[in-house]
């Protein structure tokens, strides 16, 4: 179990997908991505989501990530933030999203 302060630690917001390119170093298939998360700045991303998401599929998608993470090395990339997911039965990853438009930057809580 956590406590409310420690779920209130995780910086979780939304953002508008402005770039996908396929990672070629990347272990297992992924994309590289940047995402624009309004006042707080245009992030890169490495997700393992290219199951079911072509990389016209996520320009402009607004999707859900966590963005205080410090930056992970993933090969040659700086992932920045984590963009979140659940797991379909067949173990590929589908974006959250918001179900309607917001503002980029917006906090989860």
């Amino acid at each position: 179990m956590i406590t409310w302060n420690d779920f209130e630690k995780i910086d979780i917001r939304v953002g508008t997908i402005l770039t996908a390119q396929p990672f070629e170093n990347a272990k297992h298939p992924a994309y590289q991505l940047s995402i624009d998360f309004g006042d707080i700045g245009i992030k890169k991303s490495s997700a393992q989501i290219t199951h079911l998401y072509s990389t016209a599929d996520l320009i402009g998608k607004q999707i859900i990530a966590v963005v205080n993470f410090p930056p992970k090395q993933i090969a040659n990339f700086f992932s920045e933030c984590l963009v979140l997911g659940v797991y379909n039965d067949s173990k590929e990853v589908v974006l959250l999203a918001a179900d309607k438009p917001i503002k980029n930057g917006s906090k989860i809580g």
